[in-house]
């Protein structure tokens, strides 16, 4: 929007330069002035509304969004983008959430959100299934309902990805065969076992190991739950160290798992010999990606996700979901021609970040 804002004022600036320089009267100057003020005014309004839905004539929507977990860092910048998409449209968006990575406390948040008076509900379930009967209440009263990182889920007019969940889950592989020199004993962790897009991830990268890495192998065939927690990340991976003393990789799909697992690996004196790929953000993952026992870490901007659901719901309450179809750009990064399947939609926002390349995300 600040863009063409200032496209509009150099239109004006132009024009009533170039009307200077013919040598026109001032009244005729100035009212051919006025009217490209008004022409270029009309268009950033155009461009403004093409770029992300604002309030139609006054009308406000209030929109709230449940994230996991309002003490954590990805959380938070999830709050950021809903912010800021709240000061570009004027509409009411705001974010609540459990004080910690418990399901049944972020269905309790979203009971209590539904009885207010609001016409949105965007949530990132921490357990998709458990979420379905308050998800439905909301929908039996009227209100949209946006979900994300939970494809699959019917119980929501749209589910947002912010990429393809396979092809996520082949590259944290192929990062992570890159780190192992394609061979070696490697883990698959997630924050929860009941967790959607995690398990897809997993499924995904395993099946792409052996596809395409045969001298890995995937120990033990279960799956390590670690909660969203780095503490739990850390301990179970020292005792996956442990248990597996050839062990060259960890893959988690939380946030928390890439950093416990490297916290584990650089205190037990492992650096550069096993190695933690996955999700992460940079400021939980900086010292491990310094240390190399994070080569990199995956992930996508939850600021940009935060927006993107939010334009998703005002776009259904003005009742366009007819443009919401593969192809079409919501007009914010990432999400510039989404595929659309059913109610699941995906962008193409993934983001690798390295040590060398960290400085430029500031979350």
């Amino acid at each position: 929007m600040k863009k063409r804002l200032l496209s509009a004022v150099m239109i004006i600036s132009m024009a009533a330069v170039s009307l200077a320089g013919c040598g026109g009267s001032g009244a005729s100057e100035t009212k051919a002035a006025q009217e490209a003020a008004g022409t270029a005014e009309a268009g950033e309004q155009a461009d403004a509304g093409a770029e992300k839905t604002g309030a139609e004539e006054g009308k406000s929507y209030t929109i709230a969004t449940v994230v996991k977990d309002m003490s954590d860092p990805w959380c938070l910048r999830h709050q950021e983008g809903v912010d800021e998409y709240a000061k570009a449209t004027g509409h009411n968006c705001y974010v609540k959430g459990p004080s910690k990575t418990d399901s049944a406390e972020q269905i309790q948040v979203i009971e209590t959100l539904i009885e207010q008076d609001i016409d949105a509900i965007c949530v990132v379930p921490i357990d998709p299934e458990a979420c379905k009967p308050a998800l439905a209440k909301a929908r039996e009263k009227g209100i949209v309902v946006i979900t994300h990182e939970a494809e699959g889920f019917d119980e929501c007019d749209y589910d947002l990805e912010a990429f393809n969940n396979t092809e996520y889950g082949e590259a944290m592989m192929d990062e992570l065969a890159k780190a192992m020199g394609e061979e070696g004993q490697y883990v698959t962790m997630v924050a929860f076992l009941s967790s959607t897009s995690h398990n897809q991830w997993m499924d995904a990268a395993v099946a792409h190991q052996k596809a395409n890495y045969p001298n890995m192998e995937l120990i033990p065939e279960e799956r390590i739950e670690c909660e969203d927690n780095m503490d739990m990340a850390y301990n179970k991976s020292k005792e996956i160290i442990k248990k597996y003393p050839e062990i060259k990789g960890f893959i988690g799909a939380s946030s928390y798992d890439p950093p416990g697992a490297a916290k584990a690996i650089d205190e037990l004196g492992m650096t550069g010999k096993i190695f933690a790929v996955g999700t992460g953000v940079p400021s939980v993952s900086g010292p491990y990606l310094e240390s190399g026992s994070n080569p990199c870490v995956l992930c996508w901007d939850p600021a940009l996700s935060g927006e993107a659901m939010c334009e998703l719901a005002v776009m259904v309450l003005n009742g366009e979901k007819d443009k919401i179809a593969t192809g079409f750009d919501l007009g914010i990064d990432g999400y510039g021609s989404i595929n659309v399947n059913g109610t699941d939609i995906s962008g193409s926002a993934i983001l690798t970040i390295n040590k060398d390349n960290m400085g430029d995300y500031q979350f």
